[in-house]
């Protein structure tokens, strides 16, 4: 029987997520590509335990995230039941619907019915009465926000998600939400964005702006850039990466001589701070607590201890900035 590290809230800092009350770990553990069955119960079992004894108390996860969809869901629920039950009042759980889950009309986006269909999956599959956070994984260009605004506000009301929030949306779109929300009496809690060094489009683009004048938090997705911003690809493609695999996510293409350069100059830069070039990217995306929290995968427990090591430097000079800005707009 599993019994939690008496000592998991020593290391880890926790932020609070807007204006809220909820707190997150600075580093919380997405069940996104490592927890189906290409991977041994034992080992997602292990990485859960670890996480949660290193002060990770936030599982992130979506109705399809598996492989197969479904999976990561069922393989927590499992968990859950044989390691966690004592614990799930330490525990922030999270999920989201918008992508294809089954066929027909009602099968994916944002109507009231595939969202509220679809929550009621992801708490049978996770043999959960309520989760702490449930998204809108993306905007749907054809349904009213009202609509899956209001989706979101039932299941609050519902008693099966004590808080809400959304994914891959616009500024705009992120604005009107949180106004929608508001006039429902469901605030918005946070935003999931993908933001890295190498993809600054929530910068860019105002969305952090835009968070900040809400006072909605933000957990953001792919600070690694699907495995590039690690030592992975500094002496160009391994055979058994995921680039060489073609993935849909990462394909050879996007590793260039020009990238592997950048990902030598800012591995330089890590190893001055005594960190590894993940531990870099990860810190860098948390400097300056703008960002509540950066979501990390993982495939053992020996590379989530890597990525929870960053938060024992996560400050940065005016000249580290530079430098890393000057790499990577080379």
């Amino acid at each position: 029987m599993y019994t939690a590290h008496t000592d998991r809230y020593a290391d880890m800092p926790y932020r609070r997520t807007g204006r809220s009350g909820l707190k997150l770990p600075a580093l919380s553990l997405g069940l996104w590509h490592n927890f189906g069955p290409d991977r041994t119960v034992d080992t997602q079992r292990a990485i859960l335990r670890r996480a949660f004894d290193l002060g990770v108390t936030h599982f992130d996860l979506a109705n399809n995230y598996g492989p197969p969809p479904g999976a990561a869901e069922s393989a927590l629920g499992e968990a859950l039941k044989a390691d966690f039950a004592p614990y799930r009042d330490e525990l922030v759980i999270s999920t989201k619907a918008g992508y294809l889950m089954w066929p027909g009309p009602y099968g994916e986006w944002g109507s009231r019915k595939y969202l509220l269909s679809s929550l009621d999956q992801s708490l049978t599959r996770m043999g959960l009465d309520y989760v702490d956070i449930f998204y809108s994984h993306r905007p749907d260009p054809e349904t009213p926000l009202e609509e899956t605004m209001g989706a979101l506000h039932t299941a609050v009301q519902q008693g099966k998600a004590l808080y809400v929030g959304i994914s891959n949306y616009s500024p705009e779109q992120t604005r009107e939400a949180a106004r929608i929300l508001a006039d429902l009496g469901t605030p918005l809690l946070i935003h999931q964005p993908r933001y890295s060094m190498l993809d600054r489009r929530p910068e860019e683009t105002g969305l952090l702006d835009a968070l900040d004048e809400l006072q909605v938090g933000s957990i953001v997705f792919s600070p690694l850039e699907q495995g590039v911003l690690t030592g992975r690809y500094l002496d160009g493609i391994p055979a058994d990466s995921r680039a060489a695999s073609d993935s849909p996510f990462l394909n050879s293409d996007r590793i260039t001589e020009d990238l592997v350069q950048q990902l030598r100059a800012l591995d330089g830069i890590a190893k001055s701070r005594g960190q590894s070039l993940a531990q870099l990217a990860l810190a860098w995306v948390l400097r300056g607590g703008r960002v509540t929290s950066a979501l990390v995968g993982a495939s053992s427990p020996r590379q989530l201890e890597d990525s929870v090591a960053a938060i024992a430097n996560l400050e940065f000079s005016d000249e580290e900035l530079a430098r890393i800005d000057a790499i990577i707009k080379a």
